[in-house]
């Protein structure tokens, strides 16, 4: 299983906007990409500026279509606007799945 964590700090003013683009790719992936076994969204409780995904592929592929996808394409697309700095990545194989 290969997942991949991801932690995005918003713009400030555009914590409601990242929420929302973040959930649109959230959408797309129930809809679109059964290999995807998870994507899941957060926002921290300390600071709602903090963003944090966590995703799972069945495999390296389905990774690869996620991210080749147009719903990542479009929340990248908006990152200028929406992020502030770099976003924070970890691709990584999981080395346990539950529980």
């Amino acid at each position: 299983m290969i997942t991949i964590t991801a932690i995005i700090r918003a713009k400030s003013g555009q914590e409601a906007a990242l929420r929302r683009a973040l959930l649109d790719v959230a959408d797309h992936v129930a809809a679109h990409e059964p290999e995807t076994l998870g994507f899941h969204v957060s926002q921290s409780l300390d600071d709602l500026a903090v963003f944090t995904t966590y995703e799972r592929f069945a495999t390296k592929a389905a990774k690869d279509a996620h991210n080749a996808s147009d719903a990542v394409a479009r929340f990248f697309a908006q990152a200028e606007v929406l992020i502030e700095g770099e976003a924070i990545l970890h691709t990584c194989q999981e080395v346990t799945g539950g529980g």
